[in-house]
């Protein structure tokens, strides 16, 4: 029977095998655990909850495009339908009534934060 390898024998093949098994799983041997990280690795970056540029950015999560140009009332139906929380639903309900916003930069300046 020929195995298709006229280079090496078939003891060589099966061990050829077994150790390019390994590369195709990834790992040429399983671990346990896995390793911890290295001391010499960075530590994560805190996270800055006081960043205005944060705080604009989540405002902007809830005012849809669709509702840009708009009033009060058209951006706060906006940001009910994004679920946006209380705190987001009373900065719209304190804008001044009339007027009409381009983008959430402006609404932003409206509310004294820009």
């Amino acid at each position: 029977m020929e195995r298709g390898s006229n280079k090496h024998s078939p003891r060589v093949d099966d061990a050829l095998e077994r150790g390019e098994r390994g590369h195709d799983q990834g790992r040429a041997d399983e671990w346990k655990m896995a390793e911890p990280s290295g001391e010499d690795q960075p530590d994560v970056s805190p996270v800055n909850d006081g960043d205005p540029a944060n705080d604009l950015s989540r405002f902007g999560r809830y005012i849809g495009l669709s509702a840009l140009p708009g009033d009060r009332e058209r951006l706060r139906q906006s940001a009910e339908t994004l679920g946006a929380p209380d705190d987001i639903l009373a900065d719209l309900d304190s804008l001044p009534d009339g007027e009409t916003y381009d983008n959430v930069s402006q609404i932003w300046a409206a509310l004294g934060r820009g």
